[in-house]
């Protein structure tokens, strides 16, 4: 579920039950008005709130985060296509990079039976 690129490098998730937007914010490298975005753009991400409106996550918050995360960073959905993938309305689709190899794959097959019909 989770993309193992970039999180790699994401500090460890502490063992508390509740986080506050600064410690997520810390946990996850997003900033806190981003978090607060991702709220109104992500159905799944929905933090407890308590008095005063102060939000509180959960580790399944802070999990949900890191894939909205690689979805957008590293893979470069935008948030349609990233909210798209959350809810598992779209069958996965190659990324740019792997198309691309495939193309290189081919293109190198292709030039070495030209070569091969070229030479004497």
């Amino acid at each position: 579920m989770l993309e193992p690129s970039n999180n790699d490098e994401l500090p460890v998730i502490p063992g508390k039950r509740y986080f506050t937007i600064g410690e997520v914010s810390e946990l996850c490298a997003v900033k806190p008005h981003v978090l607060r975005y991702w709220e109104q753009e992500f159905p799944q991400l929905n933090p407890v709130k308590r008095r005063g409106n102060r939000r509180y996550y959960q580790r399944d918050d802070v999990l949900t985060i890191r894939q909205i995360r690689s979805l957008l960073y590293d893979q470069g959905f935008t948030i349609g296509g990233a909210r798209q993938q959350m809810t598992g309305d779209v069958a996965p689709v190659p990324s740019d990079d792997v198309q691309f190899s495939q193309i290189i794959k081919q293109m190198i097959a292709e030039l070495e039976e030209l070569l091969l019909v070229l030479k004497p």
